[in-house]
């Protein structure tokens, strides 16, 4: 049955997560995914609608730290949860160091794959300050790209964690 079939009197749940470092509230029917969640209900499009199968990586967000693919995680599941979309990126100066190097490289051609990309890259480099190219490789596999030929992509992600060690050097030198 379609949501529209349904009408305004279909069950709906609530949950409370945390998104991007915000709690928010939000009500919506029991079968949604938290890809439907974030972006019909919350206007979170930067998470992309893809395959729908989980095959694209189109749709990932970081729950909990951990990349995941939001098609397929019904948005019930997240209750309490940290949820961080490619909107959570960006912090009060602008957008991260990661999206600009993805810029800066041309890594984001039409850009539909980008935020997928860029929420597994931040998710390697948290763990990972210095991933080598075969690292990102593995790592990165999980996401399609029918535009880049990922080589722009490994390099952005590769400048990302140069400038991160950079700026993790000149912090150790002045005490920071």
């Amino acid at each position: 049955m379609s949501e529209q079939a349904a009408g305004p009197t279909a069950r709906r749940v609530q949950a409370t997560w945390r998104v991007n470092g915000e709690s928010v509230t939000v009500a919506f029917r029991p079968h949604r995914t938290l890809l439907e969640v974030l972006r019909e209900d919350l206007g979170l499009t930067g998470t992309k609608h893809g395959c729908e199968l989980g095959e694209c990586g189109t749709c990932t967000v970081l729950l909990d730290g951990e990349p995941v693919l939001s098609c397929l995680v019904l948005g019930l599941e997240c209750e309490g949860r940290e949820i961080r979309t490619v909107e959570g990126l960006a912090g009060p100066e602008g957008p991260s160091d990661l999206q600009r190097a993805f810029a800066e490289l041309g890594a984001a051609q039409c850009g539909y794959c980008t935020p997928g990309f860029l929420l597994v890259a931040e998710h390697v480099l948290a763990r990972e300050p210095r991933p080598t190219r075969a690292q990102l490789v593995e790592e990165l596999s999980g996401n399609l790209c029918r535009c880049t030929g990922y080589l722009k992509i490994y390099e952005a992600v590769e400048r990302a964690a140069q400038r991160r060690a950079e700026g993790a050097a000149a912090e150790g030198r002045h005490g920071g």
